[in-house]
C-alpha cells in the first residue's frame, strides 16, 4: 500500500512540475487569499449558519447522485441552477459591507485623540442618562453608510458632547424618540428609526431600543449604545451581538474594543472620587439644589 501510495505522489509531482508555472502560482495565491477574505468577512456573523446549510445540500446532491435517487438530484440541480441569484439575494448585506470595504479610505479622517475624546463624551452621556433613567440610543456609523437601513432623522451636525446627548434624550425634546448618529466625528442626525431585529433568544426582558440595536449591527458594522428607560442599564451592540448590564469603565472598554480604536490611556475614575460621577452627571435627586416633591 505504501510503494503504491509513493509511486502516485511520485508520478503527481512529476506532472505538477512540468506543467506548474508561476503563473499557476499567482493563481492559486489569489483564489486563497479571496476565500480567507470572504471567511473573514462572514465570521461572526449569520453567513456562517447559511454557508452551512449549502455545504449540507452540496453534500445531500453528491449522496443522491452516487446513490442514483433522480427526484433528489432534480430538485437539488434546479436549486442549483438558481444559487448565483439565492447567494445575492441572501448575502446583499455582507455584499455591499464588502464592498463598501474595497472602497473606503485607507485612513480615518478622524483623528485618533479626538475619536477617543468622542468615546468619552458617549460613555459620560450614558453615564448621567442611566443615572436619570432616561432612555438612549447612540449609535456610531463606521465602514458602512447607514442611509439605506435608518429611516427619518433630523439633521443636527453639531459636535458630540455630554450635553447635547442628554439633551437630545430628555422626554421633554423633540428628538428623543429615536436614534443618535455620530458620522465622521460629529453628531450628524437625531430622532432616527433604526430596524427591529426579528431574532428570538435574546436576554429577557429587553426593550424595542435592544431590539433596534441588535437589528442595525446586524445589517452594518455600525456600534450602538442603548440605555434602557426602564431599568437604566447601560448596553453595547456590535455584529448582531448584545452586551449588557455595562457600568461607565465596562462601556469605555467595550466601545474601544469593537471601534478597534486604540485610544490614547485615560484614567479610570475610582469609586468615591470627583471623576467618578462628574457633578453633571448625576442624577437630580443626588444633588444638593434637587427640588423636593411636593
Amino acid at each position: 500500500m505504501i510503494p503504491f501510495l509513493r509511486d502516485q505522489l511520485l508520478t503527481l509531482w512529476g506532472h505538477l512540475g512540468s506543467t506548474f508555472t508561476p503563473r499557476d502560482v499567482l493563481d492559486i495565491f489569489v483564489v486563497a487569499l479571496a476565500i480567507y477574505w470572504v471567511l473573514m468577512l462572514i465570521r461572526g456573523t449569520r453567513a456562517v449558519q447559511m454557508v452551512s446549510g449549502l455545504l449540507v445540500l452540496m453534500a445531500v446532491r453528491l449522496v443522491a447522485d452516487w446513490a442514483d435517487l433522480e427526484t433528489v438530484s432534480m430538485i437539488l440541480e434546479n436549486f442549483f441552477g438558481w444559487a448565483v441569484v439565492i447567494l445575492v439575494v441572501i448575502f446583499q448585506h455582507d455584499i455591499r459591507r464588502a464592498l463598501t470595504r474595497m472602497g473606503r479610505p485607507l485612513f480615518s479622517s478622524v483623528p485618533q485623540q479626538e475619536y477617543s475624546e468622542i468615546l468619552e463624551e458617549v460613555v459620560r452621556a450614558a453615564q448621567r442618562l442611566s443615572n436619570n433613567g432616561v432612555g438612549a440610543l447612540v449609535v456610531f456609523e463606521r465602514d458602512n453608510g447607514l442611509d439605506d437601513v435608518v429611516q427619518g432623522g433630523v439633521a443636527v451636525d453639531a459636535a458630540v458632547s455630554r450635553d447635547i446627548l442628554a439633551a437630545i434624550f430628555q422626554p421633554s425634546s423633540p428628538l428623543h424618540d429615536g436614534a443618535a448618529i455620530i458620522q465622521d466625528g460629529r453628531l450628524a442626525q437625531a430622532r432616527c428609526v433604526l430596524p427591529l431585529t426579528q431574532r428570538a433568544g435574546l436576554p429577557e426582558g429587553v426593550g424595542t431600543r435592544h431590539r433596534a440595536a441588535v437589528g442595525l449591527t446586524e445589517e452594518t458594522d455600525a456600534v450602538v449604545v442603548v440605555v434602557s428607560e426602564e431599568t437604566g442599564q447601560i448596553a453595547v451592540s456590535s455584529r448582531g451581538e448584545l452586551v449588557a448590564d455595562l457600568d461607565p469603565p465596562q462601556l469605555r472598554d467595550q466601545l474601544r474594543d469593537m471601534m478597534a480604536a486604540e485610544a490614547a490611556p485615560l484614567e479610570t475614575p475610582t469609586e468615591g472620587s470627583d471623576e467618578a460621577v462628574p457633578e453633571g452627571d448625576k442624577p437630580a435627586s443626588a444633588t444638593a439644589d434637587a427640588p423636593t416633591a411636593s
